[in-house]
């Protein structure tokens, strides 16, 4: 016998969905501000290391505007199409935004590289160093902001997303020194090159921390032994349950979906296995360990093997 329980997400996915947009039009706002006063610096006070984060802020900009348009679609329920609902369509969301985050920072590598190989250039001036200053502080309480909000709504693309602002604040720490540096030291005019390079290695940093989740997830990776360790520890908890056993877990977005089989007393009526069930189920999903679903197969002890 198995118990079921067709996947629906939790709380209210529109609700959550127009929270995720929200937050992330105003991080786009925010995005597309830097970058145009970043470039405007970068270009007028000379420095290569500002106008690559310019161009990591653009970047950001592109991953907002898929987190918003995902959002309208992985929050839908399911259908007799989807039967698991929509929520992969956030992990292909934040695949997307890591890809992002790498494609930009191999970009910033490759022109750091001809600026250092086309010599000395312009002193960079002190509007760069405005717009680094500017950038860090914006961009890191963004993050702060976009992080708070996707852990509360369990939104793994929008979570990726603050780590995105992040990388962009972290990003301009080096771009704030080298162009301090070379603006106060002309001799050493070649930091301003290393400092983008520096801001890249963050850039590819974060973008392969973000997208090892949603590759695992797409492999059907699941959950940690601890996690395992705790759900067998509440099927065994529950009355009437004598062991647990083929216990198997996959992630949909940030949820997880569960089957297990629960082994009874082989001598108890078929209501009485189907209440045990469903018990097991009623205590897993509230075991505060995000789970959307379970399957529980209920076993006579003696067809054990």
């Amino acid at each position: 016998m198995a118990v079921r329980e067709a996947a629906e997400g939790q709380g209210r996915p529109e609700a959550a969905g127009r929270r995720v947009r929200f937050v992330t039009l105003a991080g786009l706002a925010v995005n597309l501000g830097l970058s145009a006063v970043k470039f405007a610096a970068g270009i007028l006070a000379h420095s290569q290391a500002v106008v690559a984060d310019a161009v990591h802020s653009l970047s950001d900009t592109v991953s907002d505007a898929a987190v918003i348009i995902g959002s309208y679609y992985w929050t839908r329920p399911a259908d007799p199409c989807h039967h698991y609902g929509h929520r992969r369509i956030e992990t292909v969301t934040t695949l997307f935004v890591g890809l992002m985050l790498i494609a930009a920072g191999f970009g910033i590598i490759r022109q750091a590289v001809l600026s250092l190989s086309a010599g000395p250039g312009a002193r960079p001036g002190m509007a760069a160093i405005a717009a680094a200053l500017i950038s860090i502080i914006s961009k890191e309480w963004l993050y702060r902001w976009t992080r708070r909000c996707g852990e509360r709504l369990r939104s793994p693309a929008m979570v990726a997303n603050a780590w995105h602002h992040r990388t962009d604040a972290l990003s301009s720490i080096p771009a704030l020194a080298a162009v301090s540096v070379s603006f106060f030291l002309p001799n050493l005019w070649y930091l301003d090159g290393v400092g983008a390079i520096a801001v890249s290695l963050f850039i590819l940093y974060a973008g392969y921390r973000i997208m090892h989740p949603g590759v695992m997830e797409l492999l059907d990776g699941g959950a940690a032994p601890e996690i395992l360790e705790k759900i067998r520890q509440i099927g065994e908890e529950t009355d009437g349950v004598l062991q647990i056993h083929n216990l198997r877990t996959r992630f949909s977005g940030a949820l997880l979906h569960i089957d297990l089989h629960v082994v009874v007393d082989g001598g108890i009526t078929v209501r009485q296995g189907h209440d045990i069930a469903e018990a097991v189920k009623e205590r897993i999903m509230g075991g505060g360990l995000d789970v959307v679903d379970v399957v529980v197969h209920v076993e006579p002890a003696e067809q054990m093997k």
